[in-house]
């Protein structure tokens, strides 16, 4: 397979195809076969990211996702961020998320900064 740049869906669409061949017999990836499928990964990443791009998730969105899967409730947040009523204003969106909030939600329940501060 001759790489080159994807400018088309249908480019795309073969060159998945190929790779899913490629996969199927199990290239070793030090091998040059190997090599030219990293190159052939790194194409259809750069297509994706130009043409699917991934939004960023909502940062309240991504606290809540985040105390779900911790099992915290609000409560559990008061004295961090504030009383009990302003956690549940910063929950329902009603008052911004500040940058102390953003650290702490970051140490604390390991969300990327990237997210809290998009």
């Amino acid at each position: 397979m001759k790489l080159r740049p994807i400018k088309s869906e249908e480019q795309y669409d073969q060159l998945l195809q190929w790779l899913d061949t490629q996969f199927d017999q199990q290239v070793p990836p030090d091998s040059p076969e190997g090599e030219t499928i990293q190159m052939a990964l790194l194409l259809v990443k750069a297509y994706e990211d130009e043409h699917y791009p991934i939004p960023t998730p909502d940062p309240i969105a991504a606290i809540q996702l985040k105390m779900a899967e911790q099992g915290l409730k609000p409560k559990d947040l008061v004295g961090h961020i504030g009383s009990k009523s302003y956690v549940s204003a910063v929950l329902n969106r009603r008052k911004p998320l500040t940058l102390a909030m953003a650290r702490f939600f970051h140490h604390t329940l390991h969300i990327p900064a990237s997210v809290l501060l998009s």
